[in-house]
């Protein structure tokens, strides 16, 4: 990995521990301020719903500005976002600071992947988006572990400042080493027409239904690893590092696959996280092989993010910001709606369950993935056929 790809995938690990994090200093933060944990835990929705509504605002509204120097005034704003939650003297500074953070959540990803693929020769758009994301791995595996620690020995004051020195770092390291780019497309118009793109709005509809069946199985997995493999909670935390590990190794995996051949790598993967979670579910009450399927369900569920950001970057080349940012809200949403699924399951038919739903909206996105890849061996075929100087094009 090169400084400037590492610089960046030093953001995403400070913008992913933030965001994560907050699940390890709930119960010192809701004594601290007193209020009850269930309104403590509304600091999770306050940030997920400030991405999911702050992505194509800021996206939007900042197109003209040359992306180097937007990623920097995005991460002040980032950066802010948690020194506020850090001095804040009530809880409803905090929901503030939170959705102050949460609002270029969206829109700084974006901006970090397009100066990633920049950095990287035609071709590695995928290697590119999975180096970058690696530091979504990392805040999973290190940064929710340190913080939780540096919260409970230091207090949850203590963990804001730690995301905000890590993060003013990596900006600092941005504005050192990472080269300049140009601002994409020609304004806000460019950026909303690509939107009505119809290969757009697929590779966005396949990121919603493909992480919603992960988030259906992974929000309850540490019931279904107590309650049906019968582990204790310390092994419970443990094998959360092991998913970690796992899902670093498949998000290189996935991006290297997403480079030989995007849409046939992206349906494979798609189809192998189905089969994952039904034999999670299958294998659940034996420990050993649980164990195991732990680890390649976090390889298999994180495989396919750099396929799904790579199609979107194929698919709206022209303007590609608005479409990056609109697709990590989908991510958002699809995280809520999985969980929202898994626990109607877990009501009506108990927790093992939540793998056969998972891997049954984990299909439905595999489906839409094949129609997808049929329509574009069509295009290729069609384009062949009417213009065989092109004969060497290639559709992704």
């Amino acid at each position: 990995m090169t400084f400037p790809l590492f610089a960046l995938m030093l953001c995403v690990f400070g913008v992913g521990t933030s965001e994560y994090v907050i699940a390890g200093i709930l119960p010192g933060l809701s004594q601290d301020l007193g209020v009850d944990i269930p309104t403590a835990g509304l600091l999770v929705t306050a940030y997920a719903l400030g991405v999911v509504i702050g992505g194509p605002i800021v996206t939007i509204a900042t197109a003209r500005i040359q992306r180097k120097t937007l990623m920097l005034l995005l991460m002040a704003v980032f950066i802010l976002g948690n020194v506020l939650a850090a001095v804040a003297p009530n809880y409803w500074v905090i929901v503030v600071a939170r959705v102050v953070a949460a609002l270029v959540h969206s829109t700084f990803v974006a901006v970090g992947i397009m100066l990633a693929v920049n950095m990287v020769p035609e071709g590695q758009s995928g290697t590119a988006v999975a180096k970058v994301s690696l530091g979504l791995n990392l805040a999973t595996v290190l940064g929710v572990p340190l913080g939780t620690f540096i919260g409970e020995d230091y207090g949850w004051r203590a963990t804001f400042w730690a995301v905000a020195g890590i993060t003013t770092l990596a900006t600092l390291l941005v504005a050192a080493v990472v080269p300049p780019a140009a601002a994409t497309g020609d304004g806000a118009a460019s950026e909303l027409k690509v939107l009505g793109n119809r290969r757009v709005q697929a590779a966005i509809a396949i990121t919603v239904l493909g992480n919603a069946g992960f988030g259906t199985v992974f929000t309850y997995i540490a019931p279904l690893l107590t309650d049906v493999t019968d582990f204790s909670t310390t092994a419970v935390a443990a094998l959360l590092i092991v998913f970690g590990v796992g899902s670093v190794f498949g998000t290189m995996l996935g991006g290297k696959l997403a480079d030989r051949s995007l849409m046939p790598a992206l349906c494979g993967l798609l189809a192998g996280l189905a089969i994952v979670q039904l034999l999670f579910g299958a294998a659940a009450s034996v420990q050993v092989v649980a164990a195991v399927l732990v680890f390649v369900f976090g390889a298999a569920s994180f495989s396919i993010i750099p396929g799904l950001q790579a199609r979107i970057l194929s698919s709206a080349a022209g303007a590609p910001t608005l479409a990056l940012a609109v697709n990590i809200s989908a991510f958002q949403l699809a995280n809520a709606g999985g969980s929202w699924l898994g626990g109607r399951v877990v009501d009506m038919a108990g927790v093992r369950w939540t793998t056969v739903a998972g891997a049954a909206v984990t299909v439905l996105g595999l489906g839409l993935g094949v129609l997808e890849l049929l329509r574009d061996r069509r295009a290729r075929a069609t384009q062949d056929t009417t213009e065989p100087s092109a004969r060497t094009a290639t559709v992704n």
